[in-house]
């Protein structure tokens, strides 16, 4: 029994040992970036949305996990400006996008994380987004206090369908593409 007992105290020791050298590392959101590039048959458009809060995990230098928060609401076209910047951020949040109303958040949580090479992984997360929930994967950069990635979403999958030539036919010029591009960069 004095075995038994010495042995589950040695494990929990190594476990608070292994548990305490990962960190958790809030991203500073007045400095992490989310640009957006939406694309349509006759040209695209271009933004940026905001972090409502988020953060990685890592032990030693090496990534581990990470759950981000984002604030629909601040949804915002760069590319244009004036009335016709206005209308467009009106319709991103209407509810034929994004419905920043009823879900003024979109979340991401890391679940798999596989280093490729130094600085360098694989991550497969789940993407919510008008609360529906879908896998997206995506190799991200870690150097010291940075991440970054770019990746693209299939607005379908979330049930933005508005204009998209997969749903509709007959759309001509107005085809929006599936797909929209993200390029993220992480200060923490």
């Amino acid at each position: 029994m004095k075995n038994l007992k010495s042995l589950a105290l040695a494990f929990v020791v190594a476990v608070t040992a292994v548990t305490a050298n990962a960190q958790t590392k809030k991203i500073d959101v007045s400095k992490s970036t989310i640009h957006w590039v939406g694309k349509k048959v006759t040209g695209e458009h271009s933004g940026e949305v905001k972090f409502k809060d988020g953060a990685v995990v890592l032990k030693g230098n090496k990534l581990k996990g990470g759950s981000f928060t984002v604030d629909m609401t601040s949804i915002n076209a760069t590319d244009l400006s004036g009335d016709y910047q206005q209308k467009l951020n009106g319709h991103l949040k209407a509810d034929d996008f994004f419905g920043t109303d009823k879900f003024p958040t979109a979340k991401l949580v890391f679940k798999t994380i596989s280093e490729k090479s130094k600085d360098l992984y694989s991550v497969t997360a789940d993407l919510t987004i008008k609360g529906i929930t879908k896998p997206v994967s995506f190799e991200i950069a870690v150097k010291d206090n940075t991440a970054t990635t770019s990746f693209k979403v299939d607005r379908t999958k979330y049930d933005i369908k508005y204009n998209s030539g997969s749903f509709f036919d007959g759309l001509g010029d107005k085809t929006i593409y599936d797909d929209f591009e993200l390029t993220v960069s992480l200060v923490f």
